[in-house]
């Protein structure tokens, strides 16, 4: 058993917790009215740079909801416009960058440039941690039994954005790069390997607990590229972790892998692998070893619409897992939409058991 009063930890260091320990990606976002209270105050790079500002959305949904894991409010894109590249998030349209289409564009990214420019960034994490652990105000709340999670986003979907300049359904951009010229765009994946392998070690030296590595737009690749791609990348950053952090649990989201999450689960050597809403998680559980973590799974959509439904469909994602290291999540992140008292009742469900 793990050293550690902290169920979440517990989970993704291997130990099977019950009932299982739940936070929610996106949990800190517009769906909740405090939140969108602080919106207009600042754009949205502003929030993730301004610690006060970062710590405070950080924490909105522990304090409403005591979940057990607190993660870091920033975005993945915040990796690339730390070396240099221009980035605007547009209402209603979501990131614009200034696409990377050549070597004279990648040249003109510098990863010595993200220490100082992430700065902010690891500020957030220092107080966070200090916060949750403390005996004062939420830290004492909470008993100290919230995990902080750091998180960057995988090098294929990172490079997506980066490529293609802008969101997108097919990223026909930047998958026709890795086709057509192979070695610029390895160039460009080497390059975001070594830089988030950089920043997640920074960030578990500024307090992360753990780190999570989202990787949300993996199921575009066939398996070949998804093995290129994908699992190298991942299983590189890890490596660098675990030799340079030993023991800090990753977390692994390779959203859409399909039958490829096995081998992702496999050969990348996370400690815990999310699982999107599409995984059938009861099947996952008998391919993958005993001792490692399962996150996931609830549809978002079914948060949204709350109910019998949901609560039962909840329940029974989490008693299939029972006896199994499982962190309760989503498939994907909180819809902005959602009623912040569907998330109310979503904890209590996972939460409450019976005798």
């Amino acid at each position: 058993m793990t050293d550690t009063g902290k169920p979440l930890l517990r989970v993704l260091q291997g130990e099977a917790v019950w009932p299982p320990p739940l936070w929610l990606m996106r949990q800190a976002g517009r769906y909740l009215p405090e939140f969108r209270a602080l919106r207009d105050q600042a754009d949205f790079i502003t929030r993730c740079m301004t610690p006060d500002l970062a710590t405070e959305i950080t924490l909105q949904p522990i304090r409403r909801y005591a979940m057990d894991g607190a993660i870091l409010f920033s975005d993945i894109l915040i990796l690339p416009w730390a070396m240099g590249q221009s980035l605007e998030f547009v209402h209603g349209t979501g990131p614009v960058l200034g696409p990377i289409r050549s070597q004279a564009d990648l040249d003109r990214l510098d990863p010595k440039r993200v220490p100082e420019a992430t700065a902010p960034v690891m500020e957030t994490l220092t107080r966070l941690r200090g916060i949750l652990d403390g005996p004062d105000t939420i830290g004492a709340a909470q008993g100290g039994r919230t995990t902080l999670l750091g998180f960057a986003g995988a090098p294929f979907t990172v490079a997506c954005y980066m490529v293609e300049g802008h969101g997108s359904r097919e990223f026909e951009a930047t998958r026709g790069m890795a086709y057509a010229d192979p070695l610029l765009f390895d160039r460009l994946m080497a390059r975001l390997t070594e830089a988030t392998a950089e920043m997640l070690v920074a960030q578990i030296d500024a307090g992360a607990e753990a780190v999570m590595l989202f990787d949300s737009w993996s199921g575009l690749l066939p398996p070949s590229q998804f093995r290129r791609h994908v699992i190298a990348p991942t299983r590189a950053i890890v490596q660098e972790i675990h030799a340079r952090r030993p023991g800090v649990p990753v977390i692994g989201f390779p959203r859409l892998a399909g039958v490829m999450a096995t081998e992702y689960a496999r050969e990348t050597g996370v400690r815990v692998i999310a699982l999107d809403t599409g995984a059938d998680m009861n099947a996952m559980r008998g391919l993958l070893p005993d001792n490692m973590a399962l996150q996931g799974n609830l549809d978002p959509l079914l948060l949204l619409a709350g109910g019998d439904a949901m609560t039962q469909e909840a329940r029974a994602i989490r008693d299939a897992m029972k006896g199994r290291p499982h962190v309760f999540n989503l498939g994907h992140g909180v819809v902005p939409a959602t009623p912040p008292e569907h998330v109310g009742e979503l904890v209590r469900a996972v939460r409450e058991v019976g005798p």
